[in-house]
């Protein structure tokens, strides 16, 4: 395995193509989600060992929640046994673990996991790993405007005052998006953070994803150069 670029800090990933990988295989969407949790597990262990302080994974968007009330039962459902399975092998692996979004549209009862998860990690040092639940970037701008209107501290608004609203202000900027599925877009995903960081599209599928693509997405980052608009003599 290679050693992480020397300038990447933030990994995030759109995870795309669950469905279409079951639709393939003539299975359900259940099936795809399965084994995509699968595949996050991989990478998120692959990371670990690559000493990636973050990464941030789109799990759930506030545009998910439209989708049929059986597939978000089956998700949450998911979501509940692999952080009720995998806590372990959280504390096993020294990873924070964190969420991203309105957690408050969980579940109760997902909202319980996630908190006892979040508490027995919290003292850990190595990988943060940040599960975007409810999450939609267009909304965590406008909770941030709403929360800096509320406060009344500042007529000023700057960058660094709403980067300080936004839902985790003390997580860097990604500096690498991965997407897989062949898709160019960021879906509404770390809108504001997002302004400088480099894209890497896999047309693979997100449960076909595997710590080999992982690393052909950190050697094209490697080879890119970031000029964040300033010219480089």
């Amino acid at each position: 395995m290679i050693l992480k670029p020397p300038n990447l800090n933030h990994l995030a990933i759109i995870m795309d193509g669950n469905g279409r990988w079951a639709k393939e295989r003539k299975l359900d969407r259940l099936s795809g989600h399965k084994e995509g949790a699968k595949s996050a597990k991989k990478i998120i262990e692959a990371c670990s060992n690559l000493k990636i302080k973050y990464l941030t994974l789109y799990t759930f968007s506030t545009e998910n929640w439209s989708r049929p009330q059986i597939e978000i039962d089956s998700l949450m459902v998911l979501l509940s046994s692999m952080l009720k399975n995998e806590i372990q092998e959280l504390e096993r692996n020294n990873i924070v673990f964190n969420v991203v979004g309105r957690v408050e549209d969980l579940p109760k009862s997902v909202q319980n996991i996630i908190a006892n998860t979040i508490e027995r990690t919290k003292h850990n040092t190595g990988l943060v790993l940040s599960l975007a639940l409810s999450y939609g970037g267009r909304q965590e701008i406008i909770d941030a405007i709403k929360k800096i209107g509320a406060s009344k501290k500042s007529e000023i608004i700057d960058e660094e005052i709403v980067k300080n609203h936004l839902y985790c202000p003390e997580i860097p900027d990604p500096d690498l998006i991965i997407r897989t599925a062949g898709e160019y877009r960021l879906s509404n995903f770390l809108l504001w953070q997002s302004a400088y960081a480099e894209l890497y599209v896999s047309k693979k599928n997100w449960p076909a994803f595997k710590e080999e693509d992982l690393i052909q997405a950190l050697k094209d980052f490697e080879n890119r150069n970031r000029t964040f608009g300033k010219l480089i003599d």
